[in-house]
């Protein structure tokens, strides 16, 4: 896809921008490090533009492709089963996550997007908690032990947000080189409503059944069937494995934020 490609602008969300990456790196990943990405806001979610100097305005980000800076950013890279039971790898850009998330993809990708990505997320997630079934799973960090957790979800950030503007990891940065791991954990049912809020205003690391975490590497897998949400799509579920991609991607942003490279 990118021979003789020194630029390459997506109009869409994360889900867009999500197929232009594999498109790029699944074809060519060496290549492709050195061809720059102009993102033009404009889809259901979106998440990956908010912590990032990508103008909301598409003329601006027009002018950003253009004149804007370049700014070096890290690649989730994933290995995990697909929904046909196929062994998949995948290029993630912002957020992936199993257990709810990907129920709640699920939902909202067969769903009217009519009224935007937060009211899309969040109908599609209040139903799906009702619904929901905590999930038991395993996971290791890096080379550490095997830890065992029921959780809600399990986020696996490179971005800060996702789900329409939830604030799943507020201390990741995309060109740190780490993976942030957000554990939702053993919550009752009305406390998932009572603490909501808190995802959306960036607090729910202060819950304790909350944990954090930050690698290179994780593995995950579990028993039950579980969900991946994958830069907003549901591609396949456990088990899988998740690793960074230190500054593969080179992105255009607004002129006046310093520069990254």
């Amino acid at each position: 896809m990118v021979e003789g490609v020194d630029r390459i602008v997506c109009v869409g969300g994360d889900g867009t921008l999500n197929e232009v990456i594999n498109g790029m790196f699944l074809g060519n990943a060496a290549r492709a490090e050195s061809v720059l990405v102009g993102y033009i806001p404009c889809g259901t979610g979106c998440d990956f533009a908010r912590a990032l100097s990508v103008p909301a305005n598409p003329f601006h980000a027009l002018k950003a492709v253009a004149h804007g800076n370049r700014r070096r950013l890290d690649l989730g890279c994933m290995v995990f089963r697909g929904n046909d039971g196929s062994t998949v790898r995948r290029y993630f850009h912002n957020v992936a996550s199993f257990g709810l998330g990907g129920e709640v993809d699920e939902r909202v990708n067969r769903s009217s997007k009519a009224l935007g990505g937060f009211i899309s997320f969040i109908r599609a997630t209040l139903v799906s908690v009702l619904l929901f079934r905590k999930k038991r799973i395993r996971y290791r960090l890096d080379r550490g032990p095997v830890r065992e957790t029921r959780a809600w979800n399990v986020a696996v950030a490179n971005g800060q947000y996702h789900g329409g503007g939830m604030w799943v990891a507020p201390n990741a940065l995309p060109d740190d080189g780490l993976l942030h791991i957000t554990v939702i954990g053993d919550f009752a049912l009305w406390e998932v409503f009572f603490h909501l809020p808190k995802l959306y205003r960036g607090t729910l690391l202060r819950l304790s059944d909350v944990r954090s975490f930050s690698c290179r590497r994780i593995e995950a897998w579990s028993h039950q069937r579980v969900l991946l949400d994958v830069d907003g799509e549901q591609p396949g579920r456990l088990p899988a494995c998740l690793e960074i991609v230190p500054k593969a991607l080179t992105l255009a942003v607004r002129s006046g934020v310093g520069s990254l490279t």
